[in-house]
């Protein structure tokens, strides 16, 4: 097929705006089904997985296309919660340009500011559809006004290439046609086409489109709208790759059949019955199945098999993909998501794509021990299908940790673990990794001595220590002179007294920032022994920090919030009563960007606040920055359950 014949978009929007519904109407009207699906009853293409059907939205991106007037259209559909803006992400790496869908009833919302603001970093054209227009009391001129106010100036209702505003708007976009207009004061048909589509393509102009999805109306305008407006292949921006023999080199893709192969894998599928499906878009070149390429991120040569385009979880088979095809193949023995792909003698190395950090986690208890023995593999599936979500064991309080961008996130995924892999578990709120340390400087003597027959055991060290700053873990120090520890006790003493630091002394957290130096002792000819000294070090270490005043320290993050103005009071107050500190405030376009320190103990459910506070408007990206010591009140509680616990099990 020519390349100008190709188009290829991402459909985005807020939750329920109606996109796969859009998706259904652009499949049947172009007859690639021989019926329109169903939400409600779950015959949609796209919505085809169990969790989709049952929830009645989109939780995965799907592939769809259709032919229409000899040309190809390939779309992307996208789920419109925000949990699932990894999905979007991914989609957006494989796309030329987006439809928007809009809610006539609803107008702009959070969803529809999101969809703008990834539209706008990553420079892609759009159409917006107005869906639902048909609804009792949908006034279009106000929709209209608040398309213009919220998102662009520029967005216009096309309803005659004759209208002047229109010809007036082309004509700005363009200096050569600014002139003749000026001068003439018109442009002809084809300068006003023409025109439009380069607009379009430099985000300078955005076409509105009124319809409904649900009774097909508006259907034929937005399929005429994409192939005049929207960009082919080869006259999308252009793509820049890095040059992996010299990496500080950049160098621009050839958009051509007869130029050097290169691709970009953009997600991965585990398909139940045909295994690992790796969805790829080509940017450059040809690729024929049962063939292969240089995977040029992991430095591999990979043989393929059959080359496959999907309708939803249909896989159809086809014997050769090129320059702007979207497709899938299965069974890749090292590729996965964001590798780059070429021949290895022309090599190009796109951009990874960066996923948000996760925001909410859970601890994962499985509920028995044939869920203990599956839930590994089970984990790593959904990890591998889904970059944003996060398995990870911690060492300290030896759970296994969930995470991932929202809570109903984690719902779906414990969901598939349960559905796709049979594995029941249990979730709970991380436990916080605190650690113990001490205030003061205090001298100590850890004496182990036991008689019982025979040899005896006899181990004696005197440690003073003190508190280091924070960060530096702990120090062990030997000052030992004149022989009263053998020197070969004293690495000893050395393991003991790290093996109790590592169990706490006062709550049962790690010890640390602290110097403990080994500075007298006693030993016996006989009953002295590797153990007893262990035994020794360990009493000494419990016995100082006992003294030295403990505290408890906690993990103190570092936080940044995006907001519109409008939250940024209530967001201050609400950081303060989660115990955080306000770093400073930073204007980036519309959004405020508030940075502070909140302790991790505060910060475990804050992605449904935030959403809550915010009308889902917020955004927060959180990281690990320092420990800090716990507040009496909070670490008394702590310490008390702790001794309590230790009393009942003694």
């Amino acid at each position: 097929m020519d390349l100008r014949r190709k188009r290829n978009f991402i459909l985005l929007g807020h939750a329920q705006s109606g996109k796969t519904t859009l998706a259904e109407s652009l499949l049947y009207f172009c007859k690639a089904t021989t019926r329109k699906g169903c939400i409600s009853d779950g015959t949609t293409v796209s919505d085809y997985s169990f969790d989709e059907i049952e929830r009645k939205n989109s939780i995965n991106l799907s592939l769809l296309f259709c032919d229409y007037q000899g040309s190809r259209i390939q779309i992307v559909d996208t789920p419109g919660y925000a949990d699932f803006s990894g999905e979007v992400i991914a989609g957006m790496r494989a796309v030329d340009s987006a439809i928007i869908v809009v809610d006539a009833s609803s107008g702009v919302e959070v969803g529809t500011e999101k969809a703008w603001a990834a539209l706008e970093e990553a420079k892609l054209p759009c159409i917006i559809f107005i869906n639902k227009a048909d609804k009792e009391g949908v006034d279009i001129n106000n929709i209209l006004a608040d398309l213009k106010s919220s998102l662009s100036k520029n967005c216009i209702i096309i309803e005659s290439l004759e209208d002047p505003l229109l010809m007036e708007a082309i004509a700005e976009s363009d200096d050569s046609l600014l002139e003749k207009y000026l001068t003439v004061l018109r442009l002809s048909v084809g300068e006003i086409k023409g025109g439009l589509a380069r607009a379009v393509n430099k985000r300078k102009l955005f076409p509105v489109i009124v319809g409904s999805a649900l009774n097909d109306k508006g259907i034929k305008d937005l399929l005429d709208g994409i192939l005049q407006y929207l960009p082919s292949p080869l006259d999308r921006n252009p793509v820049v790759a890095v040059n992996p023999l010299k990496p500080d080199e950049q160098k621009e893709v050839a958009l051509k059949e007869d130029a050097p192969f290169s691709a970009f894998v953009f997600k991965n599928i585990v398909d139940p019955y045909v295994g690992q499906l790796s969805l790829l878009r080509i940017f450059s070149g040809t690729l024929v199945s049962n063939t292969g390429f240089y995977n040029v991120t992991k430095k591999t040569k990979e043989r393929i098999g059959q080359i496959h385009i999907l309708q939803g979880k249909e896989q159809r088979n086809i014997e050769t993909a090129a320059c702007g095809d979207i497709v899938a193949i299965a069974k890749l023995k090292d590729t996965g998501a964001s590798d780059s792909l070429s021949q290895d003698k022309e090599q190009f190395l796109f951009e990874p794509i960066v996923f948000p950090e996760a925001s909410m986690a859970a601890s994962v208890k499985p509920k028995s021990r044939e869920d203990e023995a599956r839930i590994s593999d089970a984990l790593h599936k959904l990890e591998v299908e889904d970059p944003t979500f996060k398995v990870a064991h911690d060492p300290q309080t030896k759970e296994l940790i969930i995470s991932g961008p929202g809570d109903l996130h984690l719902a779906i995924m414990v969901g598939r673990l349960k559905k796709r892999f049979n594995v029941s578990v249990e979730l709970g709120t991380p436990k916080v990794s605190y650690k113990e340390t001490v205030t003061k400087s205090v001298k100590v003597q850890g004496k182990f001595k036991r008689q019982s027959g025979g040899h005896g055991q006899y181990g004696d060290c005197w440690i003073e220590v003190l508190p280091l700053p924070r960060g530096k873990g702990l120090e062990f120090v030997d000052k030992i002179f004149g022989g009263a520890i053998p020197k070969n006790f004293i690495p000893s003493v050395e393991k003991g007294v790290r093996s109790a630091a590592l169990e706490g002394a006062v709550a049962g957290y790690p010890i640390e920032d602290i110097r403990v130096t080994l500075v007298d002792g006693s030993y016996h000819e006989v009953d002295s022994s590797d153990m007893a000294f262990q035994i020794a070090g360990a009493m000494a270490l419990r016995k100082a920090v006992l003294e030295a005043g403990p505290v408890l320290l906690e993990p103190i993050m570092d936080i940044e919030i995006s907001i519109p103005e409008e939250f940024l009071g209530a967001i201050s107050g609400d950081v303060n009563s989660r115990r955080g500190r306000i770093m400073g405030v930073e204007v980036k376009g519309k959004q405020q960007i508030v940075k502070a320190q909140v302790p991790l103990s505060e910060m475990f459910k804050y992605a449904n606040d935030l959403r809550s506070i915010t009308g889902g408007r917020g955004m927060y990206i959180m990281r690990f920055s320092h420990y800090e010591e716990v507040p009496q009140k909070i670490a008394s509680p702590i310490i008390a359950h702790y001794q309590s616990t230790k009393k009942q099990e003694e």
